[in-house]
């Protein structure tokens, strides 16, 4: 039997579906393509209950050979990174018995003769007869977590969706929960998606410019890079009418740069986690942080002043790792602190791991970042702990200085002015003038340095 969401894209018809490589492709057409997946995924042996690795990214093919094996009701990987030897370490660890790799064609490979005994979740969703989604954690505080989404409760967030004219650039990764959370958006929705032949800042406002995006999901981190190149200048991004942005916090000054560069379009904060789904949110104002959960399916509680998650759409489970993070009734601990407001507004000032302890005072890098990053000569910084053999740790921050500036100037400016604003122990003790900073593929700020 058809899944209702392959029967959704089927009666899409001749709508506009997916831009890749200057060529239009329809809903028909992305059909057509996951009817040939799903022969060639049975003539080749694939049946349902089994672990696929899927490697590829965003276009006509990965989008149609997800969406079969969804079909098939596999328990399918989403593997987008270029890294062989990551890719290796994630099938590996599920003992996953086929690898599909989704690129100019599809290729079908058997990685093992004989199946390991399966984890008692992946069980549970083939018990169940549905399709399971595994996606993995970015790894940068550990190894990696490897969490299993029962695909059928994951796509019922997506049933109610309205038709809509969106023309969405396709940012966030294929194999990360705010990827396919805008991938799946989009196809429940019949939206356009506009895939960049790169993540670079020039590549995807061109491509933004050139299809008329008016929807782009993305991190803080790169929508300063997009500002900071100067993108935004060079490319008519007139049609552009939604930014998301999540994922990591947004320091305020740096969200009031962008309105300013681009003060026709309206600023979403989204929440989410890979292991609770993306919850439905509502942002008091473009120029402000604080947002409120406004979604029937997701239910939240401050704990010490930490943020809890219960969503109907959240992971069976860890595939490689404890479940400490989840209370017996199902509550998730997110490691995010936030800060409450009125009317059940909330902001997300950091990760309870990101804090840093400077003789028993806390300080969240958001906070020194966004008083750096008003000032004019400084384009982006990125603020972290550094251990220090009186205090414990001390504040230190990169700085990407804004055009050609004498570093030690620099400095004196940046402490002149930290100073004026912020407690003593807030003011960096140690500032690097560079000319990059320290970004995830997720385009996430990197800040435990020892990792």
């Amino acid at each position: 039997m058809t899944h209702w969401f392959i029967d959704r894209i089927r009666g899409l018809d001749d709508r506009e579906c997916i831009i890749e490589q200057g060529a239009s492709y329809s809903y028909s057409t992305l059909a057509q393509q996951i009817d040939h997946s799903i022969d060639k995924f049975q003539s080749s042996g694939i049946e349902a209950g089994d672990v696929v690795a899927l490697v590829g990214d965003y276009s006509l093919r990965g989008i149609a050979a997800l969406l079969a094996l969804i079909d098939m009701q596999t328990i399918v990987v989403p593997i987008a990174s270029a890294s062989s030897e990551e890719a290796e370490e994630r099938k590996c660890e599920l003992n996953a018995l086929w690898q599909v790799i989704a690129t100019e064609e599809i290729e079908v490979e058997s990685l093992i003769t004989k199946e390991m005994e399966a984890h008692p979740l992946i069980l549970r969703v083939r018990e169940a007869k549905h399709p399971g989604i595994v996606l993995f954690s970015s790894g940068s505080t550990g190894k990696a977590k490897a969490m299993i989404h029962d695909a059928d409760i994951f796509l019922r967030r997506f049933e109610n969706k309205r038709p809509r004219k969106r023309r969405i650039l396709i940012f966030l990764l294929f194999d990360h929960i705010g990827g396919l959370n805008t991938l799946f958006n989009a196809l429940a929705m019949g939206a356009c998606m506009i895939v960049p032949a790169s993540r670079d800042p020039d590549i995807v406002a061109e491509a933004m410019a050139k299809n008329g995006a008016n929807l782009l999901p993305a991190s803080p981190t790169f929508l300063n890079l997009l500002l900071m190149s100067g993108a935004v200048q060079r490319h008519d991004l007139s049609k552009l009418r939604f930014i998301t942005y999540g994922t990591e916090p947004m320091p305020e000054s740096l969200l009031q740069r962008i309105q300013k560069t681009l003060p026709s379009v309206q600023l979403i904060q989204t929440f989410g986690t890979s292991e609770t789904g993306i919850s439905q949110t509502v942002s008091r104002s473009s120029d402000s942080t604080l947002m409120k959960f406004d979604d029937p399916k997701t239910e939240y509680q401050i704990v010490d002043g930490e943020l809890w998650l219960r969503s109907e759409s959240q992971v069976l489970g860890y595939l490689n790792h404890d479940t400490t993070r989840f209370t017996e009734d199902g509550w998730f601990r997110t490691g995010d602190i936030v800060e409450e407001a009125d009317n059940g507004f909330l902001r997300i000032i950091g990760r309870r791991q990101d804090l840093i302890n400077v003789g028993g005072e806390k300080v969240t890098p958001s906070e020194v970042e966004s008083i750096l990053m008003e000032i004019p000569e400084v384009a982006d910084c990125l603020v972290y702990g550094e251990e220090n053999a009186i205090t414990g740790q001390n504040v230190a921050a990169k700085v990407i200085p804004q055009g050609k500036l004498d570093p030690k100037q620099l400095k004196r400016q940046i402490k002149k002015y930290c100073r004026e604003r912020l407690s003593g122990y807030k003011v960096p003790a140690r500032i690097q003038i560079t000319s990059s900073a320290d970004y995830s593929k997720r385009f996430k700020k990197i800040r435990r340095l020892d990792i």
